[in-house]
């Protein structure tokens, strides 16, 4: 836990480089992610390979359950894919907010390679980034798949109280272009 703690002060102060906000677009942007608490039921559609923009696309459900962190500094979820998708897997996604730049670093856990590097035990690089004026959310970093590193992209958004979508897309070309690999439907129970 302790080496947690530190991997997410460091994490998080090294995205205070960002541009200074006001403190009303600071606040406005601690409540980025509060439509997501809750229960939901997610239809995933995701790409088997990301290196490879022709391999099949499969589909499951999963529930994910967001909680709420103490005091306004982030949230995270339990992730459970329903059915006979990867038997036994689970992740957990980590979303800490930086009072200081106003934005997010997330972080993606399973229990098949906990997001920890494996060379130093802490956790795996996040992406960062904040919800535009338009209340998209988009949170950008690097990801190393296949032994390769790519540009990793996530794109937040939501059509309703009930309705909200994650994307994932991957650039190969340091943001030239972009290949959508997963897509998340949240639908809220």
């Amino acid at each position: 836990m302790k080496k947690m703690i530190g991997a997410l002060a460091l994490a998080v102060g090294s995205a205070a480089g960002a541009s200074a906000a006001t403190p009303a677009e600071i606040e406005r942007a601690r409540h980025g992610f509060d439509f997501l608490h809750g229960d939901w039921t997610v239809l995933n559609r995701r790409q088997s390979d990301y290196s490879n923009p022709d391999s099949p696309w499969e589909t499951f459900s999963a529930s994910n359950l967001v909680h709420a962190l103490p005091a306004g500094i982030g949230n995270y979820d339990e992730y459970r894919p329903l059915g006979d998708w990867r038997p036994g897997f689970v992740a957990m996604t980590l979303r800490v907010f930086d009072p200081v730049s106003g934005r997010w670093s997330i972080y993606w856990l399973t229990n098949r390679d906990g997001g920890l590097d494996p060379a130093t035990g802490t956790l795996l690089p996040p992406v960062v980034g904040r919800f535009d004026a338009d209340g998209v959310g988009r949170f950008e970093g690097e990801e190393v798949y296949k032994g390769r590193t790519a540009r990793v992209r996530f794109t937040w958004s939501r059509s309703s109280e009930r309705q909200a979508r994650w994307e994932q897309a991957y650039s190969w070309d340091d943001g030239t272009s972009w290949q959508t690999n997963w897509i998340m439907e949240f639908s809220r129970k």
